[in-house]
């Protein structure tokens, strides 16, 4: 005996089947409008003003936005600590795009995210990267600075810590540390600040691909090395998972920021690089509260 499918599952089904042809012809029209794109570092403040609106219509999503930006950024030339607050003791612009370390990376393009406009992006750059006074005014200075990335991350509502969130409890690593302050009571940058806190982060052995399958799609990821914790630090590097499998960052070794597998980038042939990892969210200024 035939069975027939009723006539709306049949609508229902050809329906999605649309929609889905649709979605995919979307992914690849992006794709090649992405890879048709001048590299940035090339391009003036005014020629990347052109083409932010262009991304928000490629993309409406903001974490889809905030991959395809970190992914135009593939290939950005290498340099250490070039962000500064355009005077001394740190003349280096407050925004650029010609050369990036890991964190400049992340924050750079946190900010083209959510910009129409060069001048939109630097002014969110001192809104994200920028800790407020008193009066809750953000005021570039060297001293206001989010210098150490765990202070940014359990502090900054724009990249927020959910590690607790992908473990149990007992299955995390714990450091209590006081952020800038050394073994031996000295402070490690110059910035009359230390924070105590306790850091929970993933031990190298709980990484894994069903770790990264909890994965948010878009996440930020910090690189845990207990040899710098008597240096009052946690962090020895930072980059973005994408696709719960590549990991884009800015690369000493590479000498440029690059794409790459995350698990083969980390479980490199001699061992693990580092000895755990923290994980982060991105929060787009307007969802904010406040």
């Amino acid at each position: 005996m035939k069975h027939e499918r009723p006539a709306y599952l049949v609508v229902l089904i050809g329906a999605l089947w649309l929609l889905t042809a649709g979605c995919s012809q979307n992914r690849v029209a992006n794709s090649a409008w992405l890879a048709s794109l001048p590299k940035p570092w090339v391009l003036s403040a005014e020629q990347v003003t052109q083409l932010l609106p262009e991304f928000r219509k490629h993309y409406p999503d903001f974490h889809q936005r905030l991959k395809a930006v970190a992914l135009w950024r593939v290939g950005t030339p290498y340099e250490l600590y070039r962000l500064g607050e355009e005077v001394e003791p740190d003349p280096d612009p407050i925004f650029r795009l010609d050369v990036s370390d890991c964190t400049a990376h992340i924050l750079t393009s946190l900010c083209l995210a959510q910009s129409s406009s060069w001048s939109e992006a630097r002014h969110n750059m001192i809104a994200i990267h920028y800790k407020p006074d008193a009066a809750g005014n953000m005021t570039p200075s060297y001293r206001s600075r989010w210098h150490y990335t765990t202070d940014r991350i359990t502090a900054n509502p724009s990249t927020v810590d959910i590690t607790p969130s992908l473990l149990p409890p007992e299955e995390l690593a714990t450091v209590d540390i006081t952020l800038n302050r050394k073994a031996d009571g000295s402070e490690f940058l110059d910035l009359d600040w230390s924070r105590e806190l306790t850091a929970r982060y993933i031990p190298s052995a709980k990484i894994s691909g069903e770790l990264l399958a909890r994965l948010p799609a878009v996440c930020g990821v910090t690189f845990v090395k207990k040899s710098y914790f008597k240096l009052g630090l946690v962090v020895a590097h930072e980059g973005m998972i994408i696709d719960r499998q590549d990991l884009i960052h800015a690369g000493l070794a590479a000498g440029e920021t690059e794409r790459t597998n995350f698990l083969k980038y980390y479980f490199a042939e001699q061992g693990p690089l580092f000895d755990g990892i923290m994980v982060f969210a991105f929060v787009p200024l307007a969802e904010q509260a406040g």
